[in-house]
């Protein structure tokens, strides 16, 4: 039961952050550069690394709660 506990906020964290990565990347190309251009190879990164990290601290978060 963890481990579903561990995915599912995974699969929102990390949805959230690419998101939210994403539209930065946008932002800061049009403005820095002129183009409109999406870094998808760090939006990816970026989402991948907070995923795993709000997963753990949630469900360590969780846990300590329980308890």
């Amino acid at each position: 039961m963890k481990i579903k506990r561990f995915f599912s906020v995974f699969a929102t964290a990390f949805a959230v952050s690419l998101t939210v990565t994403a539209v930065v990347t946008l932002l800061g190309n049009i403005v820095i550069h002129g183009a409109s251009t999406i870094d998808w190879e760090t939006s990816f990164r970026f989402a991948a690394v907070f995923g795993i990290i709000f997963s753990l601290i949630g469900t360590r978060r969780n846990k300590a709660l329980c308890s």
